[in-house]
C-alpha cells in the first residue's frame, strides 16, 4: 500500500516536493551506535555449517595469498577437500545437459540453420520438447515445479522402485535438497520440544537448520565398526529416553548413501528403520542425493522398501508411515551444484500437511527453472540409439569410474597410515577415516584453543594446501577424532602429500 495514500496534499505542493511528514531533525546529535553479534537472533549466531566454517575460511585466505608472487607457502594450490562441489575440482559438465541448456537458455538458437551442424538431432528435439512444457527459463513456474517434469520424476521413481503408484501431485521440485530440508524441518518443528533423530557422524545442515528453528536435535550414533551401520535398539532407547524427558520425538532422519560415511543401507536395515517409525509415528527424511555415487554394493530407496511393506502381510502397521524422499543434481554424476535443481517426494502425509508444504513452496514463488529442466534431463538421460547417447555413456562412466577408483586410493592410503582406520566407501563422495591423535597433539590444540581434529586439519592446510573438514563438525563419539574428505579432486599427488604430511605430523607430536 502506497505512503502517498494517507497524506493529504495541500495546494503548494508539487509533484517534486519532499514530503517531510513534520520531522525535523537537526544534525546536531549523537550518532546511534550499530548493531552488533549480541543484538542479533540468537540461534543464528548458534548455528554451525563445518563445511565452510574456520578451516575452510582460512583455505580462502591462503588461496587469495597464493596469488603474490611470492607468498612464501609450501604449496602451489588449494585443494578444496571441504565440500562436493564436483566442478569446482574439475570434474566437466555432461555434453548432454549444457547442450541442452544453450538452447533452452537462448531458443532462437533453434531456428537458425548453424545449429543442426553443431547439436545432435535428438538435443535439438528435447529442446523443443522442454520449452513447450516449460515456456521461458525467464518465467516463473508453478511453484510446485512444472507439472510435465514432476509427471516425468514420477515416472522415473516407479521405474526405479518397481512400484507405479507415483503421483506428480505429492512431487515438489526444489532448489536444491537444501531447500525441501529447510521446508520439512521448518514445518514439523512444533516447539522447542520437538525432535529430530539425527544420525552422527551427519550432514551438518540438519543441525545448523534445527538451530535456526530452536528445535531438539536427538543424536543417534552410527556403529563405525560395522561399516557405519544403524542400531535400531539404540534409536528405541533415544526415543523412550527423550520422550521421559518432555521431548516429542518427531522426525528421523536418514542420509543414505552417507555423508560423511560413504556407507550403504541394506534392504534389511532400512525394514527395521521403518518398524521403529512405524511403532512410534516418526515422519521419515530419506536423504538420498547421493544414490547415484555407488561403487560397491546396490542403493535401495527407504520408498520401495516402504511400498514392499505396505503390499505385505502386515500392512496395516506400515499405513500411517510418513516419508519424505530427497534427490538432488548437485550430485551424482551430474555434479551441477550451481545449477540448484532437486526434488522431493511426498508418501502418507494428511491433506492438510500438504496443503502447508505447498504454502511454504509458495512464499519461494519457485525453484530455479533452470535447475528444473536439469533434474528432468538427470532422470531421463539419453538412450541407446539417441544420437547423444554415446558421448553421453562415455562421459559419465569415466565420472564414475575415475570416483571410484579415486575413493580406493584414498582409502588404501589412509589404512596405510599409522593410527589411522577407514571404513570403504561404498557410495556417496567421501572418506571419513578415524584418527589417533597423540597427546603431545591433543596439549597443542588445547593450547591454541582447538579441537585435536581441528588442530590436525588446520596443519595440513597449512603444509599441503589440502582443506578438509575435522569430524567435530559432522559430530563424533566422545574421545574419537575423525577428518572428513571428498575424493574428488583429480589425480593422487595430492593424496600422496597427505601421506607424507600425516608421517610427519606423527613424528613431530610423539
Amino acid at each position: 500500500m502506497r505512503l502517498n495514500k494517507f497524506i493529504r496534499p495541500c495546494r503548494h505542493m508539487s509533484s517534486t516536493t519532499t514530503v517531510s511528514l513534520g520531522l525535523k531533525i537537526k544534525p546536531d546529535f549523537q550518532p546511534a551506535p550499530k548493531l552488533t553479534v549480541t543484538d542479533l537472533n540468537p540461534h543464528t549466531v548458534s548455528a554451525k555449517y563445518a563445511v565452510r566454517g574456520k578451516i575452510p575460511t582460512k583455505a580462502e585466505l591462503l588461496r587469495n595469498q597464493l596469488n603474490d608472487v611470492d607468498h612464501k607457502l609450501p604449496f602451489t594450490k588449494i585443494i578444496s577437500a571441504n565440500i562436493g562441489n564436483p566442478q569446482q575440482l574439475d570434474q566437466k559438465p555432461l555434453t548432454f545437459y549444457r547442450q541442452i541448456l544453450a538452447l533452452l537458455q537462448y531458443p532462437p538458437l533453434l531456428d537458425d540453420p548453424r545449429t543442426a551442424s553443431i547439436f545432435p538431432k535428438d538435443i535439438i528435439e528435447r529442446a523443443r520438447s522442454l520449452l513447450k512444457q516449460i515456456g521461458s527459463v525467464g518465467a516463473y513456474s508453478q511453484s510446485q515445479g512444472v507439472p510435465s517434469i514432476r509427471q516425468s520424476i514420477a515416472d522415473f521413481i516407479s521405474r526405479r522402485d518397481g512400484h507405479t503408484c507415483a503421483r506428480k501431485e505429492l512431487i515438489y521440485l526444489t532448489t536444491g535438497a537444501s531447500t525441501a530440508v529447510t521446508y520439512l524441518l521448518t514445518l514439523l518443528g512444533q516447539n522447542e520440544k520437538t525432535g529430530f533423530l539425527i544420525p552422527i557422524p551427519q550432514y551438518p545442515l540438519y543441525t545448523a537448520t534445527l538451530t535456526l528453528n530452536n528445535r531438539t536435535a536427538l543424536p543417534y550414533y552410527l556403529n563405525e565398526e560395522d561399516n557405519w551401520s544403524i542400531e535400531c535398539d539404540e534409536i528405541e532407547s533415544i526415543i523412550l529416553d527423550s520422550k521421559a524427558k518432555g521431548i516429542d520425538p518427531r522426525c528421523l532422519i536418514v542420509i543414505n548413501p552417507g555423508n560423511p560415511t560413504g556407507a550403504i543401507l541394506s534392504y534389511e536395515a532400512i525394514e527395521d528403520i521403518l518398524n521403529v517409525c512405524a511403532k512410534y509415528g516418526l515422519v521419515v527424511i530419506a536423504d538420498e542425493v547421493y544414490q547415484e555415487n555407488i561403487f560397491d554394493g546396490k542403493f535401495i530407496s527407504v520408498r520401495k522398501v516402504l511400498l514392499d511393506l505396505l503390499q505385505g502381510p502386515k500392512a496395516d502397521l506400515y499405513k500411517n508411515i510418513q516419508l519424505a524422499s530427497l534427490h538432488s543434481t548437485s550430485k551424482g554424476i551430474s555434479g551441477e551444484c550451481g545449477q540448484r535443481g532437486g526434488y522431493m517426494e511426498l508418501i502418507g502425509f494428511d491433506e492438510s500437511v500438504l496443503e502447508q508444504i505447498t504454502k511454504l513452496s509458495s512464499i519461494s514463488l519457485c525453484p530455479v527453472v533452470t535447475g528444473q529442466a536439469l533434474v528432468e534431463l538427470m532422470i531421463n538421460p539419453p538412450k541407446e540409439g539417441d544420437e547423444s547417447y554415446k558421448q553421453y555413456h562415455e562421459e559419465s562412466s569415466a565420472i564414475h569410474d575415475s570416483l571410484a577408483e579415486r575413493a580406493m586410493k584414498l582409502y588404501d592410503a589412509f589404512n596405510g597410515m599409522e593410527g589411522v582406520v577407514c571404513q570403504k566407501p561404498q557410495g556417496a563422495m567421501y572418506c571419513f577415516p578415524k584418527i589417533t591423535i597423540p597427546d603431545k597433539a591433543i596439549k597443542a590444540a588445547k593450547e591454541l584453543d582447538f579441537e585435536p581434529d581441528e588442530f590436525y586439519c588446520n596443519e595440513l592446510l597449512e603444509t599441503t594446501g589440502i582443506c578438509a573438514v575435522p569430524g567435530s563438525g559432522f559430530g563424533q563419539k566422545p574421545g574419537t577424532y575423525h577428518i572428513r574428505t571428498t575424493f574428488l579432486a583429480p589425480g593422487s599427488e595430492w593424496i600422496n602429500d597427505w601421506v607424507v604430511f600425516h608421517k610427519k605430523f606423527m613424528q613431530k607430536y610423539k
